[in-house]
């Protein structure tokens, strides 16, 4: 199944249980982070690790069994722009008063993120990871000349097995498309989301 585009990119903040985090703790309105708005979105996407080649076993000369060892996904993103704040947040950096500069806290806080695309006959798509890390392994800039150089912002993020582990079946990735039998918006969003509810005013990823 082949697909166009990139509709959004939406992020979460969940604790150690799974359960989104909201308020302060969290991100965005009500715990979610759609990146929108003035000149931010997503560029790229790029899916890896979702499954690997098995290894086969031999006996009596003949390829008679194949283990399959657990997913790794993994997915490159990149950002027209993004929030400095939010991202900072999902990084899992800490804001410091005094200065207003920010530093690298460890743990890492559990990322869980959303993938909204489309098919080719303009189907609703949905790639979500209900629990991970966000990496920004550098940064780049370059001097502005008779043109302005542009540097967007490059993550990785690092799926990991949900930290509830009754959703996905204890797999790190899911998709969903929006014209299957019994397909809930709000039910996906809920899952990925460790509990989030819509209230009146929040933008939806897709909306």
């Amino acid at each position: 199944m082949s697909t166009h585009g990139i509709k959004d990119v939406t992020f979460g903040l969940v604790d150690a249980n799974g359960k989104l985090l909201t308020s302060d703790a969290g991100v965005g309105t009500n715990g979610i982070y759609l990146v929108d708005g003035d000149a931010k979105g997503a560029t790229t996407a790029t899916v890896s690790g979702l499954e690997a080649a098995g290894t086969v076993a031999y006996a009596n000369d003949e390829a008679k069994r194949v283990s399959n060892g657990q997913a790794q996904p993994e997915v490159a993103l990149e950002f027209l722009d993004i929030d400095f704040d939010e991202l900072q947040k999902l990084k899992g950096y800490i804001h410091d008063v005094a200065n207003g500069g920010w530093t690298r806290q460890l743990p890492k806080p559990h990322v869980a993120m959303l993938l909204h695309f489309r098919s080719y006959t303009n189907i609703d798509m949905y790639e979500g990871f209900a629990n991970g890390q966000l990496i920004e392994t550098g940064s780049s800039h370059a001097t502005d000349n008779n043109a302005e150089t542009d540097a967007n912002t490059a993550l990785t993020y690092q799926a990991l097995t949900p930290a509830d582990n009754k959703i996905f079946n204890g797999e790190p990735y899911k998709i969903w498309m929006s014209q299957d039998t019994g397909f809930d918006k709000a039910k996906m969003l809920a899952e990925v989301f460790g509990g989030y509810s819509a209230t009146t005013g929040v933008k939806m990823p897709g909306k």
